[in-house]
């Protein structure tokens, strides 16, 4: 990990191809040896090889040193704030392109170029896969396993990097290190079989496990292989896979919930693939410091003083509500009644709830983490978008993870972010159970999920020492935890099927996952537009809400890129469709 960390200031200064290009009228770049980068010569050796390797790494972020807020691999506007987790956030007219995305207004020109910085950085991480793997083929010094372990990973990583594009898009450009024209076109192919067949050839090609912490192998490949096959509703498939992971892989769920969000904990039994985040490392912009994640913090009058985006809706608050007899989602006891709560969840308010609602959600009067309190004065505009906090990606003062540097310092910071952890695939295997009809496996799984929930909530958090204590701690006076088990068979897979969407949504809340779980479950039109519908009558903003279409299902491809894929003034990337 420290190598990696270390390497991370070398962002794209080792690139020796470019296929993907931001900004540029001719295709002279393919000929032209770009400014201010390694000539391949220089860079022909192993360190060369490696450079360019945890180059590839580094785009995991989604930070590449240019673009907005759109390039976060958490997908905290594109996949959560375009869903029924959560608001935009902070106050009218700050980042209005992620007012646009939460509106469903997706053609506007802001949005444009939201979505072009997501396409150039998820392509620019492909850029530096294939430029590790062209190098790679020139370079007769890296032998053995050594070898075999550097192209597996850069296959991954450009699997990865397609996945993503692929979530966003679908109809995308697939290219290998073989590509030579960039101007490919985003139909008549099949990225779902190219993903598969790069994370296939990582499996053969990785090893189990790594030296260095960060670096992914041959488990991290097929738990994300069994990922893209339930993200395809491949069931059969997902099965197979998932259930090898979970019988048989390294992984584990963290002894209890904040474990995994902690900045003390680094990469834990859960972590499957995260960001190696990293402050104070030499990069003079704290770069490395989870850089396009760092407006979602509580605003002025709070410790951190900037800038209140990514806010926790009241229909997510709400979700996390159980009943007080079983202690069981109230979405699932109670499904025509557990959103009927329009005020401001606070402390002191003893309706019983899930603890995992308080290390996702900043509540009035909660303690937060070992902050304090939160308070309203934390909130940059509570009239505009509502009185809770983010709290997922934030880190503990006692860990003093924050950097010295960059714009708004305090909000960089060195808690690696997670971008697939093993609770995450375990719902995704009990996914494929009940759509295979194995509905008390998929029991199983949920109720190992809600177990874990169960053994720790957020304490009182004057230091270090108590901010996780037990549910049922004496000290907590603000508010009543309970969480309980499916002790009863499921009867029938619409049953389970729903048991695991929520289950899903408590676990994995303000992840950046929410908006493509509904599109995938085929959902999002009927789920979003009826939260629009109630959410409006407590945020009066969301009446500019044109409602979600079925347009919406997938993002445009940015104007430039088909502009720049033109051939003879025809652009070889077709608009996908309403765009």
């Amino acid at each position: 990990m420290e190598k990696i960390k270390r390497l991370f200031g070398i962002v794209g200064a080792a690139l020796v191809v470019a296929m993907t290009i931001y900004a540029c009228d001719t295709d002279s770049f393919l000929s032209s040896p770009a400014q201010g980068t390694l000539s391949s010569d220089v860079l022909a050796n192993e360190d060369g090889v490696d450079g360019n390797l945890i180059a590839a790494y580094s785009m995991l972020d989604g930070y590449g040193n240019y673009g907005g807020w759109g390039t976060a691999a958490s997908n905290w506007t594109f996949g959560s704030v375009s869903s029924d987790n959560a608001y935009k956030g902070s106050e009218p007219g700050d980042q209005q392109p992620i007012a646009d995305v939460e509106f469903y207004n997706w053609g506007t020109s802001g949005v444009d170029t939201y979505v072009n910085d997501k396409w150039s950085s998820t392509y620019d991480g492909i850029n530096r896969a294939n430029a590790t793997l062209e190098l790679l083929a020139s370079v007769d010094e890296v032998t053995g396993e050594d070898r075999a372990s550097i192209e597996g990973e850069a296959k991954f990583l450009r699997a990865h990097y397609h996945f993503e594009a692929w979530k966003m898009w679908k109809n995308i450009p697939y290219y290998t290190e073989e590509a030579e024209d960039f101007r490919k076109p985003n139909t008549g192919n099949n990225p779902i079989q190219s993903i598969l067949a790069d994370l296939n050839d990582a499996i053969e090609l990785l090893p189990t496990s790594q030296s260095e912490a960060g670096r992914v192998t041959q488990w991290t490949a097929k738990a994300y292989k069994g990922r893209v096959e339930a993200y395809t509703g491949d069931w059969e498939s997902a099965l197979s896979t998932l259930r090898e992971v979970e019988q048989s892989g390294p992984y584990a769920l963290r002894d209890n919930f904040h474990q995994v969000f902690s900045a003390s904990g680094g990469n834990g039994s859960e972590t499957i693939l995260a960001y190696q985040a990293s402050v104070n490392d030499g990069e003079p912009g704290g770069a490395n410091g989870n850089y396009p994640d760092r407006l979602n913090f509580p605003h002025s009058g709070s410790p951190f003083g900037c800038c209140g985006f990514h806010q926790p809706s009241q229909n997510l608050v709400n979700a996390f509500k159980v009943d007080g007899g079983t202690g069981l989602p109230l979405p699932i006891t109670d499904p025509n009644n557990w959103n009927s709560d329009d005020d401001n969840f606070a402390a002191g308010d003893m309706t019983p709830v899930d603890p995992r609602l308080d290390w996702t959600v900043g509540r009035d009067g909660v303690p937060f983490l070992d902050w304090g309190e939160h308070a309203p004065g934390w909130i940059r505009d509570r009239g505009y978008s509502g009185p809770y906090s983010a709290k997922k990606t934030v880190w503990e003062q006692g860990t003093d993870a924050g950097s010295s540097v960059g714009w708004s310092s305090f909000q960089l910071h060195f808690q690696n972010l997670h971008l697939y952890r093993y609770a995450d695939a375990l719902l995704l295997l009990a996914e494929a159970e009940v759509e295979v009809g194995s509905l008390e496996n998929a029991r199983t799984i949920v109720n190992r999920i809600r177990e874990r929930a169960g053994q720790a909530a957020q304490g009182p958090g004057t230091s270090l020492d108590n901010i996780e204590v037990p549910i049922d701690d004496p000290a907590i006076t603000w508010a009543n935890y309970q969480v309980g088990t499916y002790d009863t068979p499921w009867t029938s897979a619409s049953e389970a099927r729903e048991a695991v969407r929520v289950e899903r949504r408590l676990e994995l809340a303000m992840e950046g996952h929410r908006y493509f779980d509904l599109r995938r479950w085929g959902i999002a039109q009927e789920t979003l537009n009826n939260y629009l519908d109630v959410e409006e009558t407590r945020r009066e903003y969301l009446t500019g809400s044109d409602g979600y279409q079925e347009r919406n299902n997938l993002y445009p491809i940015p104007s430039v890129q088909r502009e720049l894929s033109e051939v003879d003034g025809e652009s070889t990337l077709e608009q996908n469709p309403g765009w």
